[in-house]
């Protein structure tokens, strides 16, 4: 009998060391790091936001993660977490021993891995520390990291370590990131019931988020109030009113790319600034770009690359009548409209923050960014830094200009040859105003004013522009040079900016952790006098007005601007800009091929030019929309027409005005 009892004693002795015999052996047998929770330092994503503080895009790695402190983190998520995953999670060591025994005799019962309950700290482990499979071994280690985690960091660091990295469905980790994703909310702003959706969701994120179960996730949730107010935690009214709500949630994408030719380029600028970790370093990245224009913007592109579709399909129609007629008619039936494209660049040209770039008619087809990376001929857009080195140098736009025809020699690579320039309406004014060869965009007079100013003077005043790469020839008159739709807005700054060129900024700061680590300063460069960029603004005002570029009025605004088509209609642009906001448009095939001989730069750009600034006054209706003098500033008529001159430009004198005639007999 005592034998038997002794044994029986012995069992019972024996399973009530188990425990912590295996305990110990595992303690012995294995080493515990848990450094990558005592230096806690995830990925975090990174957000792009616009001029206003609106988010455009998250940027992330693998898991999309917003991090929040402990401060930042409201007492009640707090207590809604205890609530239902751990109640006595302030009172433990890092394991309930009562929940430990019950999973160890579940696994000793069932013969095989049954989960048992875990707390907040072993909860934390298991995600971090450990894999998910249900074994005995795996429980055990859990234990033991739990307690020596509780040894090493605070409960406040460990509920903040936990609230950043459970995963709570829909590919949101971390609590702030699920605020801000379900509900567009920070984490002050939560209601009791969101919150309790929250803290009820790591249990099985998959089920219970309510992108995708909305009846079951708010069910999980009334269990969480039902529990706070069983403990007493909260009174009756709100226990009630939570009961009741039905947030709304949202069912958005991770990135929420608004706008991805921006994101794009950011990260490229970001990467030139010394940030390699963009994905997971939680940066915080404000630009100037404002998501509104940025619609607009992509909007005029795309429906001016449409109609210009349109168009070229009623061109063949037209040629193919044309040559019913005509058999030696040449039709243009070759056009590879599958190629074309287009960018548009806007930005305040006053500060130079860009308002919007696109960089294609359609990002998801072509995610190439021709605003900044594609580099094109200017064609005639490129005439008024020419005429603006004139007006500097004291011409006027009522300075005459020779446009007649003239062949110009030349050697290349030992062979001589001959350069016959023609306008493009295949005609000749004689003696052209400076005024309307530019309203016209008249080549012959172009060259024969690059001429007259010395084209070695011409290249040492253009210096000032700060523009790379000038030809050193008289192809310089038709903008033989190759330059971006950002780079020209660039330039064009020293027009719309009243003779002061500022440099084109995308990003204002960049914040890391609360403190800014980069902020954009202005560089500007002085270009001519308020006065003489007055002059060529009302020259280009006048192209607008009743020149090549009329297709890109808007009504209600004052515009000013210029076309550009290089030769065999290759390119087509549209560079300009409002008193406050200037916008350059391109068109063209991406391998340089023609597009439709009948399409110019003020036909395909200039309509695209003008829907964006009447849907920027309908946006911006306070925006201001006529141009101002600058004192200095002299308006006179001449002809029966408006002139503007200044102590630079002065007016001419009756009795030295020019005769066409006796002109003509130089």
């Amino acid at each position: 009998m005592n034998r038997v009892k002794n044994i029986f004693l012995s069992i019972l002795l024996i399973g009530f060391l188990s425990p912590f015999l295996l305990l110990g052996y595992f303690l012995v047998a294995y080493e515990y790091d848990i450094s990558s929770l005592t230096n806690y330092k995830p990925d975090i994503t990174t957000r792009i936001y616009d001029k206003n503080g609106d988010k455009i895009a998250n940027i992330f790695d693998v898991k999309h993660r917003y991090y929040a402190s402990f401060a930042e983190i409201p007492p009640r998520v707090i207590e809604a977490l205890v609530a239902i995953e751990d109640t006595t999670f302030f009172e433990h060591p890092g394991i309930n021993i009562d929940a430990i025994f019950r999973a160890a005799i579940k696994v000793i019962k069932a013969g095989s891995a049954v989960e048992g309950a875990s707390t907040i700290t072993q909860q934390l482990v298991k995600n971090v520390l450990l894999t998910r499979e249900k074994k005995l071994s795996r429980k055990i280690k859990e234990a033991i990291y739990a307690l020596k985690l509780e040894r090493a960091l605070s409960k406040e660091q460990i509920l903040e370590c936990y609230l950043n990295e459970i995963y709570y469905g829909h590919g949101y980790y971390g609590i702030k990131t699920a605020a801000d994703g379900y509900f567009h909310k920070k984490l002050a702003d939560l209601t009791l019931k969101e919150m309790a959706i929250l803290v009820g969701l790591p249990k099985a994120p998959s089920t219970y988020a309510p992108t995708k179960n909305y009846e079951i996730s708010m069910g999980r949730a009334n269990r969480v109030v039902s529990r706070m107010h069983a403990l007493g935690w909260i009174d009756e009214d709100t226990y009630n009113e939570a009961l009741i709500e039905s947030p709304e949630v949202f069912d958005d994408t991770l990135t929420q790319n608004k706008a991805p030719f921006i994101v794009d380029e950011v990260a490229r600028r970001a990467w030139g600034l010394g940030i390699k970790d963009m994905k997971t370093g939680g940066y915080e990245i404000y630009t100037t770009i404002d998501t509104r224009l940025q619609e607009v913007a992509r909007e005029a592109l795309k429906d001016a690359y449409d109609n210009s579709l349109k168009r070229i399909e009623e061109y063949k129609v037209r040629e193919a009548k044309i040559l019913e007629r005509n058999p030696e008619y040449e039709v243009c039936y070759d056009v590879n409209t599958s190629l074309l494209n287009g960018a548009l660049v806007s930005l305040d040209s006053k500060t130079g923050d860009i308002l919007a770039l696109v960089g294609s008619v359609d990002y998801k087809t072509s995610s190439y960014n021709r605003a900044t990376q594609g580099k094109r001929l200017p064609g005639s857009a490129f005439k008024p830094f020419i005429y603006q080195v004139a007006v500097d140098l004291g011409y006027s736009g009522a300075t005459e200009l020779v446009d007649i025809a003239r062949t110009y020699t030349y050697e290349k690579d030992g062979e001589e040859l001959k350069w016959q320039p023609k306008n493009y309406e295949k005609n000749y004014k004689g003696l052209i105003s400076l005024r309307e060869a530019l309203i016209h965009s008249r080549n012959l007079a172009t060259i024969n004013l690059v001429n007259d100013i010395g084209l070695k003077q011409l290249l040492k005043e253009l210096d000032k522009f700060g523009i790379e790469n000038l030809p050193h020839d008289l192809s310089i008159s038709l903008g033989t040079i190759s330059l971006s739709p950002l780079e020209l807005a660039k330039y064009y700054t020293s027009f719309a900016n009243g003779g002061l060129q500022i440099e084109p900024h995308l990003i204002s700061s960049i914040d890391k952790n609360g403190n800014t680590i980069y902020e954009k300063t202005e560089k500007t460069r002085f270009i001519t006098e308020p006065t003489q960029a007055f002059i060529m603004t009302t020259i280009l005002r006048d192209v607008v007005k009743r020149g090549t570029g009329r297709r890109a009025r808007a009504k209600g605004i004052e515009l000013a601007g210029k076309t550009g088509t290089t030769n065999n209609n290759i390119d087509g642009w549209f560079a300009g800009y409002s008193p406050t906001i200037e916008t350059v448009v391109w068109f063209g095939n991406d391998d340089n091929t023609p597009m439709h001989r009948w399409e110019t730069g003020g036909k395909i750009a200039g309509p695209a030019f003008s829907q964006y600034y009447e849907n920027l006054l309908r946006l911006y209706p306070q925006i201001q929309r006529e141009f101002v003098a600058p004192e200095g500033i002299v308006e006179v008529d001449v002809g029966g027409k408006k002139e503007y001159f200044s102590d630079i430009s002065k007016p001419p004198r009756t009795e030295n005005d020019a005769k066409p005639g006796e002109e003509l007999l130089f």
